[in-house]
C-alpha cells in the first residue's frame, strides 16, 4: 500500500500542476535560501535547478556580484512553499517516505523541491533539498531507528530520552499499538550522528564518505552482534568483513577509477549465531574523480600491445586477489621514496592517459614519484612480498600484501632487493628506483590495490583506514 502511494504521489507530480495553499498571504511566494560565504548567484542558480536571470528577476538584484552573506533570496518556481531552504547528503537506509518522516516534511514536498519522478532516486549520497520551518534552522535532528523484537514503544523513548507521548506524536501515531516490531521510528536528538533505518541485527552502519568517488575508498562499519555472518557486494566486487577492536565489523574496497558515474548497488546478507537471516541493500552514488589528462606518451610499442597488457593485467589482478584475514599495518603509510621526493609527482593517480596516439583509453593506476636511477624504495608499511619479478608493462615490479585485501606494488625499479615470501618492516629498503617496462624516464609508480581495485594512493598517506 505504501508502496502504491508513493507511486500516485509521483504520477500527479510529473503530469499534472503542483500548488500548495499558503499559509499566510504576506509570506514570500516561495521559499528563501540564506546565501553562505563562497556562494554566487550563477551556483546558486544551479543548485536549485532555476534559470539565474530568472533568481535575479525575482529578487531584484542588478549586480550578481554584489551578493551578500546573510541576504534571503526567494527561489522562484516552487510557489506555495514556505520556509528555508537548506541541503543535505541522504544517509543510508532511507527511502523517500522515511526520508519525509526524518525531515519532518511533506512527502509532496520532499519530492517536489528534489524534483523526483522515482523512489530509486533517494539513493545514499543524493544531495537533498530540505525546507525547515522559519526560526527551526538549529533545531534538533530527527534520528530515525527500529523497533526491535520484544521491545516496547516506551521502551523505545526512554531509550531516546524522551516521553513516550513525545514520541508518538513525532511519529504521528494515536496509540502505542501503532508502531509494531520491525518498523522504523523517529525521535528529536541533539546529536545527528550517522543514524540509518536498519532491520533488525544491524544496530549500525556507516561509510566513510558520500557520495563514493571514482578511485577513492569505500569503508563501509556494520555494527552487529559477535560471531555474526556477513557477507556483501559493492557493484560487481564481493565485500569481505573482518573485526574491529570495538566489536564492530568492517569492509574495505576500492571503488574503480573508471566506474561510468552513476548509481550502483551495496547488498549486505548474513546470519546471527541463532540462524536469524540478516539482509539490507542501499543505492549509492559514484561521483566523477575529475582527474586530469596527461599529454600523450610515446613509449615502446611492445608495452601497449593488447595482447601482453591483457595477460599482464590477468597476472597482476591475479596477484592480488587473495584477501589475508589478519591487518599488518596500525597507522598512516609512509612514504616510499626518500623525503626530498615525497612531494614530487610527475604524473598522479587516475589521469587519464593515451599511448603512441591512442585514444585516452588508458588511467594512471598509480602515483608516480620523482627519482634517478638508484635512488632506495622504502615499504610504507609491514606485510609479505608475494612478488618479485620482471614484467612487460610494469618492468621490475615488486608486491606487498599488508592484509585485509590491501596490497602495495612497485614498478620499474632497476633493482628489487627483497625475494618473495620476505616479511618487510616499515621504511625497510625493498628495491631502487630504474626507468624498466612501460616509461619514458626514471620513476617509481606506487600503488596502492584494495579489494583488487587500484585507489588513490595520497589517501594512504593522509588517512588511517578503516
Amino acid at each position: 500500500m505504501k508502496q502504491a502511494w508513493i507511486s500516485l504521489i509521483l504520477a500527479l507530480l510529473v503530469f499534472s500542476p503542483f500548488n500548495l495553499a499558503r499559509a499566510q498571504e504576506e509570506q514570500p511566494d516561495g521559499p528563501v535560501y540564506i546565501v553562505r560565504a563562497g556562494d554566487t548567484l550563477w551556483g546558486i542558480a544551479a543548485r536549485f535547478g532555476v534559470l539565474m536571470d530568472d533568481l535575479a528577476n525575482e529578487n531584484g538584484i542588478a549586480d550578481p556580484s554584489r551578493l551578500s552573506i546573510g541576504a534571503r533570496l526567494v527561489i522562484p518556481g516552487f510557489e506555495g512553499l514556505s520556509g528555508v531552504l537548506v541541503f543535505d547528503t541522504a544517509p543510508m537506509g532511507e527511502n523517500i517516505e522515511s526520508l519525509s518522516q526524518r525531515y519532518d516534511m511533506p512527502l509532496e514536498a520532499l519530492l517536489r523541491l528534489n524534483r523526483f519522478t522515482s523512489p530509486d532516486e533517494a539513493y545514499a549520497g543524493a544531495q537533498l533539498i530540505i525546507l525547515q520551518k522559519e526560526g527551526e534552522e538549529q533545531t534538533p535532528f530527527r534520528g530515525v531507528a527500529t523497533l526491535r523484537a520484544g521491545q516496547s514503544p516506551m521502551e523505545a523513548a526512554i531509550t531516546h530520552g524522551v516521553s513516550p507521548w513525545t514520541l508518538l506524536k513525532e511519529n504521528h501515531m494515536r496509540a502505542a499499538w501503532d508502531l509494531l516490531p520491525g518498523e522504523n521510528y523517529y525521535f528529536l536528538s541533539q546529536d545527528r550522528g550517522d543514524q540509518s533505518a536498519l532491520p533488525e541485527g544491524f544496530s549500525g552502519l556507516e561509510v566513510n564518505s558520500l557520495p563514493l568517488i571514482q578511485g577513492r575508498m569505500l569503508v563501509l562499519k556494520v555494527a552487529a552482534p559477535e560471531a555474526v555472518a556477513l557477507s556483501g557486494q559493492f557493484h560487481d566486487r564481493a565485500l569481505n568483513f573482518f573485526r574491529l577492536s570495538d566489536g564492530s565489523y568492517a569492509a574495505l574496497q576500492g571503488v574503480y577509477a573508471m566506474l561510468e558515474p552513476g548509481i550502483y548497488p551495496l547488498t549486505l546478507e548474513g546470519s546471527l549465531p541463532d540462524g536469524t537471516p540478516l539482509a539490507f541493500s542501499q543505492r549509492f552514488y559514484v561521483q566523477d574523480g575529475d582527474y586530469l589528462f596527461d599529454p600523450p606518451l610515446v613509449v615502446d610499442s611492445e608495452t601497449t600491445d593488447i595482447q601482453n597488457n591483457e595477460a599482464e593485467n590477468e597476472q597482476w589482478s591475479a596477484i592480488v586477489a587473495p584477501v589475508t584475514s589478519e591487518k599488518y599495518w596500525d597507522d598512516l603509510f609512509q612514504s616510499p621514496v626518500p623525503k626530498e621526493l615525497s612531494d614530487c609527482f610527475p604524473s598522479r593517480f587516475g589521469n587519464r592517459r593515451s599511448y603512441n596516439q591512442s585514444g585516452y583509453f588508458y588511467f594512471h593506476t598509480g602515483l608516480d614519484f620523482c627519482g634517478r636511477t638508484g635512488v632506495e624504495i622504502y615499504a610504507p608499511a609491514p606485510g609479505r612480498v608475494v612478488f618479485t619479478g620482471s614484467l612487460t608493462v610494469r618492468g621490475q615490479a615488486t608486491v606487498i600484501d599488508h592484509g585485509w585485501g590491501v596490497y602495495s606494488a612497485y614498478a620499474h625499479q632497476s633493482e628489487i632487493q627483497v625475494s618473495q615470501g620476505d616479511w618487510v618492516e616499515t621504511g625497510q629498503v625493498i628495491g631502487l628506483i630504474g626507468e624498466t617496462g612501460r616509461v619514458t624516464g626514471p620513476h617509481l609508480h606506487w600503488e596502492v590495490i584494495v579489494g583488487g581495485v587500484q585507489v588513490d594512493p595520497m589517501d594512504w598517506l593522509t588517512q588511517v583506514f578503516p
